[in-house]
């Protein structure tokens, strides 16, 4: 019916122009000068009417076409009105515009489920191209590197250049750990790196997940287990020992008794008792890291941490006087609250001071300020801070680890005590610390 109703318009024009040749023609052939005049404009008129019935198609198509460079899919084109003959192929052009609009509309809906996962990662990730150009990055990235945004990877070789080496030595499929300070705070990242090719452009997709936690963790789960050991080892020796100490001694006693040679029963009678001595003392030093491995949980309740810190420095103030020491105590608002277990912190801190007080021993104008504070991630943060000897950078990392200690009386358990405190608290504990200059310990929450 289309195609009938097409060949009768074409024919009806043909035969206009036939006609309009004709006649002008014969009005020529007869001197009708102003009559051929009139025919030469009408066949001009209906040369350009067919040209434009036989172009108009190749226009729209022309049109569409552009539109489709362009991207512009939200033209429509009449279905109902112009000329009938364009009808079914603007009814086309309608459906093609529908199917990309739907196509880009479940892009975009793909494209936000996918920020929507990856905002909600506590993984950061970063994508650059070869020139180190960053294409794409998550919150969590800048959040976890403190960095407000970041147009090129180049930017970090001076905000963290440890990093920046690790990236650029990054393999792919090989993750490493990198161990970084980020603000007042040290971190380990894991670098993972991928990398592929997107319209012929390469691009590497960098991924960092900070396992401080993870890793103290482990190391503390693997502290205990040995701790579970050597207890047990240490008390199954020191037992027997403690047990046979006394066994002598009420033999040495009955000798005597039974007038043995005094001075040998004296030897004798020394020497056992030094041996049950240092065997109660094996087992009291045993029976305090047996404590220590197996930590109870915290009974958390809301503590001021104005009165916390109060109540730390009224318990050891004497003593700091008598060394000269001046406290100083600071909490930013004065209402801070936390939720803890106050006898597990006030024995951290407790600890943290008098660890301060021993770097204060030959230092003038001997200081340990307590200060307290939350900060933009409302994270509760207290502060030791002392203006001692500092502590050695090739000692800084083993300070932590039990047992470990630079003092000829320590036993090398406070700090290894208060590191698996703040843990139990899903909390952390930093050192900040210049040899000469004094130390920081912060307990982060």
């Amino acid at each position: 019916m289309i195609c009938n109703s097409l060949d009768f318009r074409l024919l009806g024009r043909l035969v206009l122009l036939v006609a309009a040749l004709g006649g002008g023609g014969y009005a020529a052939q007869h001197h009708a000068y102003g009559l051929a005049l009139g025919t030469l404009v009408l066949l001009i008129i209906l040369v350009l009417d067919l040209t434009r019935y036989l172009t108009r198609e190749q226009q729209a198509l022309a049109d569409f076409t552009l539109a489709l460079q362009y991207r512009d899919f939200s033209r429509q084109y009449p279905t109902q009105a112009g000329p009938a003959s364009l009808r079914p192929l603007h009814a086309a052009f309608n459906q093609v515009n529908a199917t990309f609009r739907e196509l880009r509309a479940e892009r975009e809906g793909q494209f936000q489920y996918l920020q929507t996962i990856l905002a909600l990662l506590d993984t950061g990730i970063v994508s650059y191209d070869a020139a180190g150009t960053v294409t794409w990055v998550n919150e969590a990235f800048k959040q976890t590197l403190h960095l407000p945004y970041l147009k090129n990877m180049r930017a970090l070789q001076t905000r963290q250049p440890v990093l920046y080496e690790a990236i650029c030595r990054a393999v792919p499929g090989q993750p490493a750990v990198v161990k970084l300070t980020v603000g007042l705070q040290t971190v380990q990242l894991l670098v993972s790196a991928t990398q592929f090719k997107l319209r012929g452009e390469a691009f590497t997709l960098l991924a960092f997940k900070n396992v401080s936690q993870a890793l103290a963790d482990t190391e503390t789960a693997a502290w205990q287990q040995l701790l579970r050991v050597m207890t047990h080892e240490i008390m199954n020796s020191v037992a027997p020992i403690a047990s046979l100490a006394d066994s002598l001694g009420r033999h040495v006693q009955r000798a005597q008794q039974q007038e043995a040679s005094g001075e040998l029963l004296d030897d004798v009678g020394t020497g056992i008792r030094i041996i049950q001595q240092r065997s109660e003392g094996l087992l009291r030093f045993a029976q305090v890291y047996r404590d220590f491995s197996t930590l109870a949980s915290p009974q958390r309740t809301t503590l001021y941490v104005q009165e916390l810190l109060q109540a730390t420095r009224q318990l050891l103030a004497e003593q700091l006087a008598a060394q000269g020491i001046e406290v100083t105590l600071s909490v930013r608002p004065a209402h801070l609250t936390l939720h803890a277990d106050g006898h597990l912190l006030e024995q951290v801190l407790i600890n943290l001071v008098l660890n301060a007080a021993q770097a204060l021993t030959y230092t003038l104008n001997s200081r340990i300020s307590l200060q307290a504070w939350s900060d933009e991630q409302e994270r509760v943060i207290i502060e030791v801070k002392d203006n001692g000897s500092g502590i050695p950078a090739d000692v800084l990392d083993s300070i932590f680890i039990p047992f470990f200690t630079t003092h000829p009386n320590g036993s090398g358990i406070g700090l290894s005590l208060a590191k698996q405190i703040m843990q139990l608290h899903q909390g952390s504990i930093q050192v900040h610390s210049v040899e000469g200059a004094g130390s920081a310990f912060q307990l982060w929450f």
